[in-house]
């Protein structure tokens, strides 16, 4: 059991990360309004917020412009339309995943650019070209984080290897990411003591991103603050691929640091986020989520039983269970 302190104080070491943009991008191919991204960004500038995840960084040979909104792959150009200087204390990055961006050109140096945080996305089979990513943008001026993705499938040795490697890298942050949904707070606390003894070794930090596949994204992030995790991951209204994320009005309603202020959160969400879920833009918990999750499957399966329409659960429980 947690001690109480750990929970009803506060640490000055925590960081909020605000990915509403990228993760909720995958559920509307990045289709945002200027407004509401102006209006995000001023909510987490008055919220306390102490990053915001504007987007990836895709690839534009592999991705079709035409097909998706500009925070699909946040050009200079865009960033600077939106955010100007960004003369705040809130800090901008972006996503980056190994093998479907191209780093070494559109990333551009610290000097050049408005962002200020890479995060790079990886599988524990792409962590050699992860390394080089990490380097790479360590090199041009950044903050750097590594989201180990599906961590849920992740296990023992391996993964110790690829945080000693990592370790070894000028990466700022380690994140586990639970991307299917399927990890539970007691699994969350392994992973984080393992994460903390290599964190402790290579003096870095630890961040959490949770998705909701469960309804356990917020508890699964609240247990890792317990566990001296420090950077937190959430999305206003929990938007995000699938089953959504750890919302953010819960995070900051959570946590007792008296930085961060829940009001302007439920501004926003009460303006803009109700608006896209009145105009058919689906996210959240449903019982083919908890499926995937249950099963620790990538959600994909669940997504396209979303998109379709479908309503037969049980006939879809059959048919990913046979593919188990």
């Amino acid at each position: 059991m947690k001690e109480i302190s750990k929970l009803m104080g506060y640490r000055s070491d925590i960081r909020v990360v605000d990915a509403t943009l990228r993760d909720g991008g995958l559920v509307n191919n990045f289709y945002f309004t200027d407004d509401f991204v102006r209006d995000l960004y001023l909510a987490n500038i008055r919220a306390g917020v102490d990053y915001m995840e504007v987007g990836y960084k895709a690839s534009r040979e592999m991705f079709d412009e035409n097909k998706f909104g500009k925070w699909k792959f946040c050009k200079e150009d865009d960033l600077r339309a939106m955010f100007g200087d960004n003369n705040t204390e809130l800090k901008l990055g972006v996503m980056a995943d190994v093998g479907r961006c191209d780093y070494k050109n559109d990333i551009l140096p610290k000097s050049e650019s408005v962002l200020d945080l890479i995060r790079v996305a990886t599988y524990l089979n792409t962590i050699p070209s992860a390394v080089d990513m990490i380097e790479n943008a360590s090199a041009k001026g950044y903050e750097v984080t590594c989201n180990i993705m599906a961590i849920s499938n992740n296990h023992g040795n391996d993964l110790e290897v690829a945080l000693d490697i990592l370790g070894k890298t000028p990466v700022d942050v380690l994140y586990i990411v639970d991307s299917f949904g399927a990890l539970y707070p007691e699994q969350i606390q392994r992973l984080a003591d393992t994460f903390m003894n290599f964190a402790t070794k290579y003096n870095k930090k630890i961040g959490i991103h949770a998705h909701n596949n469960q309804q356990l994204a917020f508890a699964n992030t609240i247990e890792a603050v317990g566990d001296g995790v420090d950077w937190l991951d959430g999305t206003y209204a929990a938007m995000g691929r699938g089953a959504g994320n750890c919302a953010m009005e819960l995070l900051l309603g959570f946590l007792r640091n008296p930085k961060y202020n829940l009001y302007p959160v439920l501004q926003f969400v009460e303006k803009h986020m109700k608006k896209l879920q009145k105009e058919g833009v689906v996210w959240g918990y449903d019982l083919q989520y908890l499926m995937t999750g249950l099963l620790n499957q990538h959600p994909r399966s669940a997504i396209d039983f979303t998109n379709k329409g479908r309503e037969d659960y049980v006939e879809f429980y059959k048919e990913i269970v046979a593919q188990d």
